[in-house]
C-alpha cells in the first residue's frame, strides 16, 4: 500500500533527464523540493536532498560535491555561486544566501524591483570538506567555511570560518576545536566502497 505522506525521491537515472548540468551516481532529490536553474545546479555522487528543500539557481551556481546531505527545508540562494564539498551537510531550516539586499535604506530590496534601483551585494559561499551546519543556521555572502568546521543549531554565520573548528552563536564564534578522528574513517569508507578522494 502507497504512503500518500510519503512524496519518495528522484533518483540519478531520472533527475539526468531533468535539465541538470551534471548529476552523479546514487543521487536521491525529494520529490516535493523546489530545484529553479537546474541548468547551474551541478550534483555529485551520493547526494541526498530532503523534502521541501528549495535550491534557487537562476543565475550564478550551485555546485554539490559527493556524501552531501541536504535536510529538509534548507534554502540554498545560488546567484553569487555556492560550494558545497564533498562530505558537507546541512541540517533542516539552514538557509545559504549567496546574494543579499542592502538593508541600510540606502537602495530599494527585493527581486521584483528593477536592478538599477536595487544594491545587491553577490558573493560566492564555499563550505569546505566535512562542514556540518546546524538547524535554522544562516550563511551569508562572500563566506567560506574552512574544512571540518561544526556550525550550531540557530547560528548566523557572517565572516569566514577557520577550518576544524566547533562555531556557535549570532554571529557566531569558535568555542572549541573540532576532533578530526572523522578522516579515519573517510579513509575506511573509501576502501571499502572503492571511491577516491
Amino acid at each position: 500500500m502507497n504512503n500518500p505522506f510519503d512524496a519518495g525521491y528522484y533518483l540519478s537515472d531520472e533527475l539526468r533527464t531533468f535539465g541538470f548540468r551534471s548529476v552523479g551516481d546514487n543521487v536521491k532529490v525529494a520529490k516535493d523540493c523546489s530545484l529553479v536553474g537546474l541548468g547551474n545546479i551541478d550534483l555529485g555522487d551520493h547526494v541526498r536532498i530532503d523534502s521541501y528543500a528549495s535550491i534557487v539557481a537562476v543565475s550564478g551556481f550551485v555546485r554539490i560535491g559527493r556524501y552531501v546531505h541536504i535536510g529538509g527545508g534548507a534554502y540554498i540562494g545560488g546567484a553569487g555561486g555556492v560550494t558545497m564539498e564533498d562530505f558537507a551537510g546541512l541540517s533542516g531550516g539552514v538557509s545559504l544566501y549567496s546574494a543579499s539586499d542592502d538593508y541600510t535604506g540606502r537602495a530599494m530590496t527585493n527581486p521584483t524591483v528593477p536592478a538599477a534601483y536595487t544594491a545587491v551585494k553577490r558573493a560566492p559561499i564555499v563550505l569546505n570538506r566535512h562542514v556540518i551546519i546546524g538547524s535554522g543556521s544562516i550563511v551569508l555572502p562572500g563566506c567560506t567555511i574552512g574544512e571540518g568546521s561544526a556550525v550550531g543549531a540557530l547560528s548566523m554565520v557572517n565572516k569566514s570560518l577557520e577550518p576544524w573548528g566547533i562555531y556557535s552563536g549570532a554571529p557566531c564564534r569558535k568555542l572549541a576545536p573540532r576532533k578530526q578522528d572523522l578522516l579515519e574513517k573517510e579513509a575506511l569508507l573509501m576502501a571499502a566502497s572503492g571511491d577516491r578522494t
